[in-house]
């Protein structure tokens, strides 16, 4: 009698709802969350960004159209100006940067500087925070959160990016932006337009 108590309870445990299992229950989860926290808007197309598994998802009605593997800041997550670290809650894309410049063209200030970096595929860190390719430079929607003073994400220059240290992604790794393989960042900027929302929420 008592080794079915013991299976009934693992049985439920393993099912129970906030656990999602799968893609399907990840985006229904995702879906019942955000139309609750965020009622008054709607999430036709929006970006997901799980920082526990280093993944960005594009997600379209009910469907994963796509997913990437990502690095979020090495410092972990966190709102604070100065903290190096990458920011939670509701964003949006307000401005898409760099549509003609060469895969690894660096890209300064918002500004493409017309020179070039090879990747790096090895797992080491350079020191060099390197910003390539593309941006999509991010903005809180959440005052007190990740908007106004302190704790403003877009005066931090959050930005969805290419680096040249694809050997890192899919690890923490760095200083608060969302890094993404070059041909990857190049794909999502095709996809998605100026007033996508993204979540960033530690799964």
């Amino acid at each position: 009698m008592l080794r079915s108590v013991v299976y009934i309870s693992v049985f439920f445990v393993t099912l129970s709802p906030g656990l999602p299992d799968s893609n399907s229950d990840m985006v229904k989860f995702l879906r019942e969350y955000l139309s609750v926290r965020y009622a008054k808007k709607s999430f036709d197309q929006f970006i997901y960004v799980a920082a526990k598994k280093q993944v960005l998802y594009v997600i379209e009605e009910n469907n994963i159209e796509a997913q990437y593997s990502i690095s979020t800041a090495r410092k972990g997550l966190g709102n604070s100006e100065g903290s190096f670290q990458t920011p939670t809650g509701l964003h949006q894309i307000v401005e898409k940067i760099g549509a003609d410049v060469e895969i690894f063209g660096i890209i300064k200030q918002k500004v493409p500087t017309g020179e070039m970096v090879s990747p790096i595929l090895d797992k080491k860190a350079t020191n060099q925070d390197l910003i390539t390719t593309r941006i999509l430079h991010l903005s809180g929607m959440e005052k007190g959160l990740n908007k106004g003073e302190g704790v403003d994400s877009y005066k931090r220059g959050i930005f969805i990016h290419g680096t040249h240290e694809e050997g890192l992604i899919g690890t923490p790794a760095s200083k608060g932006c969302i890094r993404m393989k070059n041909t990857e960042v190049i794909d999502l900027f095709e996809r998605v337009e100026v007033g996508t929302f993204v979540v960033i929420l530690n799964n």
